[in-house]
């Protein structure tokens, strides 16, 4: 069990620095376009954006409403900051810093981040499908790399003590980090099944 669990540590401190840099990098790519998108829209009302692929698949949709803007700016400027942000330490981790060099408070603040990110997101998530009825493409891949950013900054921040957790919690936890892939995949299948099911009537008709 003790090695099981030294395994796991060690493919968590490998894998993490690549999940963020990769991660962060995918996710800034396509805020950047989704704000070059928005420049273009704003500039002129009548451009199409490059990702309205039919009336369901279309960012023009999503990015006319005001969910799009719910801070009074383009909430592809909060991605495109965040993202870069995540960049930035996963490739100074990949480059050889050591988490245990920086203050906790550091990385609590990027708990905190991807936090905000991960509800930030989810809320887009239920709006873009339940009150909007359209799939931006480009959100769709900042929801994607949200999840396992989120996922596994908790992890390591657990593992190495940054997040303290009471006694009574330490077999969740455990639990967490042995079943990371599951919980991964479950979270994103359930996203899928609901798209699936709530747009099934426009599904079905590609099929």
């Amino acid at each position: 069990m003790v090695k099981k669990q030294t395994n796991q540590a060690i493919t968590l401190e490998r894998t993490w620095p690549w999940i963020l840099t990769l991660g962060g990098l995918v996710g800034f790519v396509a805020a950047f376009i989704l704000t070059i998108e928005k420049i273009a829209l704003l500039k002129d009302p009548n451009y199409v954006p490059t990702c309205n692929l039919s009336p369901l698949i279309s960012c023009g949709s999503v990015m006319k409403t005001h969910q799009a803007a719910i801070f009074g700016f383009p909430n592809s400027i909060i991605g495109v900051a965040g993202f870069a942000i995540v960049t930035t330490i996963g490739m100074a981790l990949l480059a050889g810093l050591k988490s245990g060099s920086l203050k906790r408070w550091f990385w609590l603040g990027l708990q905190a981040g991807t936090i905000f990110g991960i509800g930030f997101v989810t809320w887009l998530q239920f709006q873009s499908i339940f009150t909007i009825k359209a799939l931006c493409p480009y959100c769709m891949v900042v929801w994607a790399v949200m999840i396992p950013i989120f996922l596994y900054t908790t992890l390591y921040n657990l593992r190495t003590g940054v997040i303290t957790t009471p006694h009574s919690l330490k077999r969740l936890v455990a639990f967490l980090q042995r079943h990371h892939g599951d919980i991964l995949f479950s979270w994103y299948a359930i996203i899928i099944l609901i798209i699936l099911n709530h747009f099934w009537y426009y599904w079905k008709t590609l099929i």
